[in-house]
């Protein structure tokens, strides 16, 4: 069996990483993503959990988008809290971003996120 190769995929268009890790690392036609926490490039957050969940989404698209991938092409999705008493005002968000049939998702709440974030999402794509 040969190793496929792996593709690092960064783009500007969504925060560096803050740590030794890619944006995301694309396998042939599979995309997984790294946590995006809901800040902006310049590492700035947004206040509440709905504005945070939006920006991680816009992130995740992005990183998508600049590997040829579409949020259609997510298959799993999992979504760290910081206080899973967020978890409906997430998912108002989270709604907006993905039609039916919705990939399949995780929710947990953590202890923190990195920078004091509210929520962190990561996916997996497959095209």
């Amino acid at each position: 069996m040969t190793r496929q190769e792996r593709l690092t995929i960064a783009t500007s268009e969504a925060p560096e990483a803050i740590g030794p890790y890619s944006q995301a690392i694309q396998i042939g036609n599979i995309l997984i993503t790294s946590g995006q926490l809901g800040m902006d490039t310049a590492g700035e957050f947004p206040k509440t959990v709905a504005e945070q969940t939006e920006r991680s989404l816009l992130n995740v698209r992005v990183i998508l988008e600049s590997a040829g991938f579409g949020m259609d092409n997510i298959i799993k999705t999992t979504i760290f809290l910081q206080d899973m008493d967020d978890f409906q005002k997430v998912n108002e968000v989270y709604a907006t971003f993905f039609a039916e049939p919705y990939p399949a998702r995780s929710a947990v709440q953590v202890a923190k996120l990195p920078k004091g974030g509210l929520v962190e999402i990561e996916v997996i794509a497959v095209k």
